[in-house]
């Protein structure tokens, strides 16, 4: 009888087992993590009157998307970044630029354009409404005159979404597998810099635009748990009179569409190509809060060893100032 009850009592404590196994709390689904970068150029000559310009407008995607293909939380940002020059060839500086989606409420789209709502809060509304969806679905949510459609438009976002689909639609590209889960915070962040040469009789002026895109999956303690870099350099041209050199409106690619193209080893004798030194430096972030990211910075605005180490030896205060944003 003993024996029987032992028995029963083993059997028993089994099948409490497997039950508060099979009840317990259930491991989060694994994300992808994509950041997408769609580049557009522009440049005007200098006359007498009005300076030249040059204007550079890099729409930045982050999105992280689940073993379906649907994605799970989106984040939209725009670098709208303008540059001037003389009639006489010389660059006009510039201490800094903000996007779209960091000047919030002075934007000025209700302000200046009677519009309901900021450019920030149309990008979240779009966010909303590609919450779900696979990219062919994105892609449908374009209308003529690339406004949104009605989904779209009656969820708050009124202006144009096609350069907001372009991005969406490299970062599809661009998805990698990550940690992260739908608990985490995804961000981005941004920054650009800009370097200027004037222009002399024999050599033509430069103002060169470079802005560093900073996605990030952030979970417990501000910890990132995902990242994922990239960086667009525009780079204008003119004369002594100031004339632009741009031949109309153009689309430009962005370091990590350049892959091995890009020309580092080849041309630069470097070990890693940009996008293979990029990914040292998405790795270095993992763990670390964002402003734990500035330690990876060391002298003369190269990485600290220990990143230089990793794979990491171009210059990181691009990298650094975009990751440090999304704290």
């Amino acid at each position: 009888m003993k024996k029987i009850v032992s028995f029963l009592l083993c059997v028993s404590m089994i099948l409490c087992a497997i039950s508060l196994t099979a009840c317990g709390p259930k491991e989060k689904e694994t994300l992808k993590l994509g950041l997408g970068v769609y580049t557009s150029a522009k440049a005007t000559s200098a006359t007498a009157d009005k300076n030249g310009s040059g204007q550079a407008t890099a729409t930045g995607a982050a999105i992280l998307i689940d073993a379906e293909g649907k994605i799970v939380k989106c984040f939209l940002d725009c670098a709208d970044s303008t540059v001037s020059y003389t009639a006489n060839g010389q660059a006009i500086t510039a201490e800094s630029f903000s996007t779209k989606y960091e000047q919030g409420d002075a934007y000025g789209m209700k302000a200046y354009g009677g519009a309901a709502k900021e450019w920030y809060e149309q990008a979240n509304a779009f966010c909303e409404v590609v919450k779900g969806k696979t990219l062919n679905e994105v892609k449908a949510l374009v209308a003529s005159n690339n406004a949104g459609t009605d989904d779209v438009i009656n969820a708050g976002c009124t202006i144009a979404v096609s350069e907001f689909v372009k991005a969406i639609e490299k970062a599809f590209a661009n998805a990698k597998d990550t940690s992260a889960t739908e608990n985490d915070t995804l961000k981005l962040g941004v920054s650009t810099n800009l370097s200027t040469k004037d222009a002399t009789a024999e050599k033509a002026g430069q103002s060169q635009l470079e802005t560093t895109f900073f996605a990030a999956a952030v979970g417990t303690g501000g910890k990132i748990t995902a990242a994922y870099s990239d960086c667009v350099q525009v780079t204008f041209n003119f004369d002594a009179n100031g004339a632009t050199l741009m031949d109309g409106e153009k689309t430009v690619s962005t370091k990590r569409d350049a892959g091995d193209s890009y020309g580092m080893k080849t041309y630069g004798g470097a070990a890693k190509e940009w996008y293979e030194q990029a990914n040292a430096f998405d790795a270095a972030c993992i763990g670390k809060t964002a402003s734990n990211v500035n330690a990876l910075i060391g002298d003369d605005n190269y990485g600290a060893s220990d990143l230089q180490s990793a794979g990491c030896t171009i210059l990181v205060n691009g990298f650094v100032k975009a990751a440090s944003k999304v704290g």
